[in-house]
């Protein structure tokens, strides 16, 4: 099983891709895509979405799992990470991947231990789990939300044969 992650973000989004081999992990690749906030909006959706399927046709998923956002008390950045989230999504779906997604505490939690752990603790455990990577905190998280499915990919899609809580 390979798995693609993605932390989204309209700024920053991480993404990483893990292999899967019963209980193993093998790191693949990560990155981060950065769009320059001095573009309109719709530009930068636009080079997310593009970046996003160049790194879904170079890395060929079988799996895609988001991060779910977390209600923000300013609504003008929520409503942009709710567009970047949107398009984030949208990748993988176009391929025909179903897009499984979960809370931020519950992908701390699979990784670290501890669903209100750091940035830090995050990378620390990345480095840890995938022997020896390296990566940003935002990519950090995408690999941490590849892991989450891998630990839980398997129950979410037991429950009716479907995947709950993904996008179609």
């Amino acid at each position: 099983m390979r798995i693609f992650g993605i932390d989204p973000g309209l700024q920053k989004t991480g993404w990483g891709v893990i292999d899967v081999t019963g209980n193993r992990l093998q790191h693949i690749a990560h990155g981060v895509i950065k769009t320059d906030a001095k573009v309109e909006t719709a530009a930068r959706l636009r080079h997310l979405f593009v970046e996003i399927t160049k790194m879904i046709e170079l890395w060929k998923p079988t799996h895609a799992a988001i991060e779910e956002t977390f209600v923000n008390k300013n609504p003008a950045s929520a409503l942009k990470l709710g567009l970047a989230r949107g398009v984030v999504m949208m990748a993988p779906s176009h391929y025909g991947l179903d897009v499984a997604e979960y809370p931020a505490n519950l992908v701390k939690k699979s990784v670290v231990g501890a669903g209100h752990a750091e940035k830090e603790q995050v990378q620390m455990m990345i480095k840890i789990l995938l022997q020896g990577v390296e990566a940003t905190s935002d990519a950090a998280d995408a690999l941490a939300v590849a892991i989450c499915h891998a630990h839980h990919g398997a129950t979410k899609m037991k429950i009716g044969g479907v995947m709950a809580g993904a996008a179609r």
